[in-house]
Order: C-alpha cells, then structure tokens, then sequence
C-alpha cells in the first residue's frame, strides 16, 4: 500500500519515467514535465529519495536508484494494460444504448 501511496502522488511517476532516460538536473528535469512547480518537484525529490528511488548526485543532478530502476520495469505491465486499455475505449461507440426493462 505504500508504493501506490507513493506511485498514486501526482508527478511521481513522470519523475521515474524522466530519470530512467538518465541523471538530470533539477531545472531540465523541471521543464522535462511540463514545467510543474519547483515547490512540487522538490517535494516529490524528496519523498522519492526518502524512499531510495531517487538519489541526488555530488553535481545536484538526480538519478534513479537501483531500486528506482527497478520499479521503472515494475511499473512495465501496467504501461501496456494502460494502453490495451485506451484502444478499447477508443474502439467503443461514443454512446452506449440502455436498455430498457421492457428489452431485459
């Protein structure tokens, strides 16, 4: 329960998938998702460090962790349902019929 808690934070997740593509800095990371508030990404820093994912290097830069790789791969899976998902939606009707009782 803790890691969704963690994973569930609004930008965490971008943050991992940003820091697998390699260390970066605190400003690119920034604008790498979509300029969210320094207060923000600081804050998630922090928490994503405290849980060992993340670990902020002698340069201010921030990497994942071994552990932080290892929930990238984790975090696999759901990557492909969310998109198995996606194109069924988008292969739905736009509205869904209902039935009536007189049809049940």
């Amino acid at each position: 329960m803790a890691a969704l808690d963690l994973f569930g934070r609004r930008w965490s997740l971008r943050i991992l998938w940003e820091l697998h593509q390699g260390p970066t800095g605190f400003r690119p990371l920034q604008q790498r998702c979509d300029g969210m508030s320094s207060s923000v990404l600081r804050q998630r820093l922090v928490e994503l460090t405290q849980a060992g994912l993340v670990a902020q290097q002698d340069d201010s830069g921030y990497m994942l962790t071994a552990l932080g790789e290892d929930a990238y791969r984790a975090l696999g899976p759901l990557a492909r349902w969310a998109e198995n998902w996606a194109a069924a939606l988008a292969e739905r009707p736009t509205s869904q019929p209902t039935t009536t009782e007189d049809e049940v």
